[in-house]
């Protein structure tokens, strides 16, 4: 088993050598505007997941994705001789799409914040359905009872003789 610290250790340190590489030896005209944003790899060491962002409309993103596809034996080795692992990682690349994610977060608060708006509008001029106390009172009680305490038993149709 390998040591979760280890782990995470080797992923920011694969995160900063593609960066570094792509920045500094990549020089393919496809490669857009890039940020490397995360990487992951296995607890085995043999795969790694690299997150990246590209700034630019679906061509830009596609044509960076191709570049970094053709660029990834380079990527692999300069990492592998970096880490000094008996095994290169394989890397994959994954497109983060924090921007749309955060877009469409924004654009559900916007919504949330609209319908509570409504829910405040409708609530400032409703009044309660039935009596504005609806609890009996303990004073309710006294007048139920006589002037004396005893309960006045009131028996109506019936002749008292």
């Amino acid at each position: 088993m390998t040591d979760p610290a280890k782990v995470r250790r080797h992923a920011e340190r694969v995160r900063e050598l593609v960066a570094s590489v792509v920045r500094t030896q990549i020089k393919d005209p496809r490669l857009g505007m890039i940020t490397i944003t995360d990487a992951r790899i296995t607890a085995d060491l043999r795969e790694a997941t690299v997150f990246y962002t590209v700034l630019g409309d679906a061509a830009a993103q596609a044509g960076t994705a191709a570049a970094l596809e053709s660029a990834k034996g380079l990527l692999r080795s300069t990492v592998g001789k970096a880490l000094g692992l008996r095994h290169s990682p394989s890397l994959t690349f994954v497109h983060d799409d924090v921007s749309e994610h955060a877009k469409h977060i924004d654009e559900l608060l916007a919504s949330a914040r609209n319908a509570d708006a409504e829910v405040q509008r409708l609530a400032a001029g409703a009044h309660y359905a039935g009596d504005s106390q609806p609890y009996k009172l303990e004073d309710d009680d006294e007048d139920e009872l006589g002037a004396d305490g005893a309960d006045d038993e009131v028996v109506v149709g019936q002749d008292r003789r």
